[in-house]
């Protein structure tokens, strides 16, 4: 069977990367389409045979309009010649053309986030710089009606569309009028699992990008109020603000290596993930070190908590309610060796499992 792998970019490690990465070590052979790619800032793909469309050689001034372009771009790559095609994709990918004897699988990570799902958020801030955002926001309210028509008309190119997590299949729903199956994406949960005698815990953590969608400004507001200890790992846009509200008992750690985030995910009484994500990697990680995570009871934490046993839930995006929660998680007695074994059904192992039995049950 001759299979290709497309995704939209491989510019750094994530979610979506991971998927790629895992697929890749299913089919090693296959070669990775993408639009760009930056070895320096992901070294998972020495091995691999990753071909780049005219898009790497884009001046970086340019590559902010690369919605518009990579639609272009990935609407006209034809893998037609491949028996499966597997595109990991929360952007443009799925776009790409294949023939009637080719299976296209899309593991969709979400409905393009600038589309439909934060499109207040990006036309709040483009990201674009100083000075021209105004010229950003102009040419996104210009484009979106025709930018969203072909995204939809993209979510009908492949024949099998998985999901992450039950909210992003309802998403797909709403958007592109799709039903679709959910296949948890991978997590290194062996990488987690806590290894001889366990160590006293205390405080709580928190880890990831920090921009104002990830809401780690509540984790610290909370923790602040509450004079508890937080760790705060990772760095972003946000990170100055974060950094003048909290109070002393906030630590900042903006360069962490592997082995002491596992350690700062195994010490801590519960891990805080008070935004909304389409899965949550990050949180997965936390239970597989046997850490109980306190979230924001909306996305892909529905899928991967229970309420009582795995962690807490806060029901609204506020510091009292967020507070409250953690109040709870100090007192109780979480079984942590349960909440591990818990994380085990969103392993590699499990993934690799699931996608070999749908390309097996679909193949043309």
């Amino acid at each position: 069977m001759k299979v290709a792998i497309v995704c939209d970019w491989l510019l750094g490690i994530g979610g979506a990367e991971r998927v790629v990465l895992e697929l890749h070590r299913m089919y090693p052979d296959a070669p990775i389409y993408t639009s760009q790619y930056d070895p320096s800032k992901i070294d998972w793909f020495k091995d691999a045979d990753v071909r780049t469309t005219w898009l790497q050689k884009l001046p970086k001034s340019l590559k902010k309009f690369l919605p518009l372009l990579r639609a272009w771009t990935f609407n006209r790559l034809d893998l037609s010649e491949y028996d499966l095609v597997i595109s990991s994709s929360g952007a443009e990918a799925k776009g790409v053309k294949t023939g009637p004897d080719t299976t296209h699988i899309c593991y969709c990570h979400s409905p393009t986030h600038y589309y439909w799902i934060r499109y207040d958020e990006y036309m709040a801030n483009p990201g674009f710089p100083r000075g021209t955002n105004w010229l950003a926001k102009l040419g996104l309210r210009l484009l979106i009606g025709p930018l969203k028509r072909w995204d939809r008309q993209a979510a009908t190119q492949p024949d099998i569309m998985l999901a992450n997590s039950a909210h992003t299949q309802a998403m797909i729903k709403k958007f592109y009028r799709r039903d679709s199956t959910v296949v948890f994406p991978p997590v290194d949960t062996e990488r987690f699992r806590q290894r001889g005698k366990p160590e006293p815990r205390h405080g709580f953590v928190i880890a990831g990008r920090q921009t104002p969608y990830k809401r780690v400004d509540l984790a610290v507001a909370a923790c602040t109020e509450l004079k508890v200890p937080l760790i705060v790992i990772g760095n972003g846009p946000d990170h100055r603000k974060l950094e003048k509200m909290a109070g002393r008992n906030v630590t900042f750690l903006t360069n962490v290596s592997d082995f002491d985030i596992v350690n700062h995910f195994q010490t801590a009484l519960g891990f805080i993930f008070p935004g909304q994500d389409d899965f949550g990697i990050v949180a997965v990680e936390a239970m597989g070190a046997g850490t109980p995570v306190i979230a924001y009871e909306k996305g892909g934490a529905l899928d991967t908590i229970i309420p009582g046993k795995t962690g807490l839930f806060f029901k609204k995006q506020e510091v009292s309610s967020l507070v409250e929660a953690l109040e709870i998680a100090q007192t109780k007695n979480f079984n942590y060796e349960a909440i591990a074994e818990h994380a085990q059904q969103y392993s590699v192992a499990s993934f690799t499992k699931n996608i070999k039995n749908v390309i097996k049950e679909h193949s043309k």
